[in-house]
């Protein structure tokens, strides 16, 4: 998978979701990490490693 830009209606781009070492991390659109989901384990955690809960809920952290 190649980088994904998320933007709004408007053409904004609000961030990305990229993989990186086998999990998908999302990062604002600055290019800070915001969380990253593993389909190993099926869990979306946050950027302090904090579980968000299962399944690919990194949207939800922008």
């Amino acid at each position: 998978m190649g980088e994904q830009i998320l933007r709004d209606s408007h053409g904004t781009k609000l961030g990305s979701i990229k993989e990186e070492n086998g999990k998908l991390v999302i990062r604002d659109a600055h290019g800070t990490a915001k969380g990253s989901y593993d389909p190993k384990t099926n869990t979306t955690r946050d950027v302090h490693g904090s579980s968000i809960g299962t399944g690919n809920l990194l949207a939800t952290l922008l």
